[in-house]
């Protein structure tokens, strides 16, 4: 079957699916594919939270730190954007709970104040609390957190809900989806690009790679070698009463993350390690983690520490050499859009709206230079 689209966005995972909203939504048509079905990779297997205040700069076992301060700007303008979508996709389940960052050391507490300072000129509203006062909110924390900045704008969005409820806003609205449907080949047109799958080629005039730890496989199909890095992480759920958390909390020195979810579930994340990724099978667990992670708990939120481990499970994301998003273009491959890396879930309305303004040629909503994919692509042929 032949086709004729002003885009293909490749990857139905919550990039995909909130650029493919935001493409039809400027006047384009769209055709969403993905080697598998919706929403059954990164997206549905992320913590999902909404990163708005500054947070650790490496998750376990990261060797380079992210540049926290760069994103900043980022955070700020895809915040606003969140609560645009809340307001017109039904079901996104998204919560803005407000968060608290929380610090043990004296060294981490000088790190709450310093990110207070680079969010406030970042128009980002965090107030630095004593240990005493954060206890004061919230008596789950444990006696030895010294300090914590809260900010009202931090949050979370279900992810078995926010990637379903984009893409089915997006058919609404008028794009078509093609799940099972591996792309075998990119070829460059005068007007654009052929996009071949199996059963299907579209004419289509860009094309937008949002495929998460294959982005790099798409993008070599284009004769694009980019230098993105699959790994795997590993979530844990724990049980709890209902209402025993309702705030999100997070570590400033170490990959953490813990809040309540609808189904009254502790939800640990932070970016802690699983097995091996694998092109078509899950990671295996690794249970250092779950340990570590436990361990957290246990010191941080003293209450939680012994409840009932509910489940465990893994989840791929693709990273970069320097543990930064990547969005943009190619000089070499016009037409051709890439976006991910770190953050993805907090970032995805706002790559949506970048993607779709370069799409049409406009002016992206920030500047996004510095996280240019011509960074990552290999020097040397393939």
């Amino acid at each position: 079957m032949r086709a004729d689209v002003d885009a293909v966005v490749v990857g139905a995972g919550i990039v995909g699916a909130a650029t493919a909203l935001a493409l039809v939504r400027a006047g384009s048509t769209v055709a969403i594919v993905d080697r598998a079905q919706a929403n059954t990779q990164g997206s549905g297997t992320t913590a999902g939270n909404l990163h708005i205040q500054t947070i650790h700069t490496r998750r376990p076992g990261q060797g380079t730190p992210v540049d926290v301060k760069q994103l900043l700007p980022l955070q700020y303008a895809t915040s606003t954007l969140w609560n645009t979508l809340s307001d017109s996709v039904p079901g996104l389940g998204l919560n803005r709970c407000g968060g608290y960052m929380i610090a043990e050391t004296d060294e981490q507490v000088r790190t709450l104040h310093e990110k207070h300072e680079w969010e406030t000129a970042a128009g980002i509203p965090t107030e630095v609390l004593s240990g005493d006062d954060a206890r004061r909110a919230l008596p789950l924390l444990g006696p030895g957190v010294q300090a914590a900045t809260w900010c009202d704008w931090d949050g979370f969005a279900e992810p078995d809900l926010a990637t379903p409820a984009l893409m089915r806003q997006a058919i609404v609205e008028g794009a078509t989806f093609y799940p099972d449907t591996p792309v075998t080949s990119l070829e460059q047109t005068s007007g654009g690009w052929r996009v071949s799958t199996r059963d299907h080629t579209w004419n289509s005039r860009i094309v937008v790679d949002a495929a998460g730890p294959w982005m790099a496989d798409i993008a070599a199909l284009a004769c694009v070698y980019l230098d993105l890095r699959p790994t795997s992480l590993q979530m844990h759920t724990l049980s709890a009463a209902p209402g025993t958390l309702d705030v999100l909390v997070q570590h400033v020195g170490e990959g953490m993350s813990v809040k309540q979810d609808r189904r009254d579930r502790i939800v640990l994340g932070g970016g802690w390690p699983a097995g091996p990724f694998h092109t078509s099978e899950k990671a295996p667990l690794n249970s250092d983690s779950t340990t570590g992670s436990r361990a957290q708990i246990s010191r941080v939120l003293p209450s939680l520490g012994q409840a009932p481990l509910l489940d465990a499970w893994t989840g791929p994301v693709v990273t970069t050499p320097d543990e930064m998003p990547v969005i943009g273009g190619f000089d070499s491959a016009p037409g051709l859009f890439v976006a991910g890396g770190t953050y993805s879930f907090t970032f995805a309305p706002l790559w949506a709206e970048i993607l779709t303004s370069l799409a049409l040629g406009n002016a992206p909503v920030v500047d996004v230079d510095a996280f240019s994919p011509a960074r990552l692509v290999a020097t040397t042929t393939h």
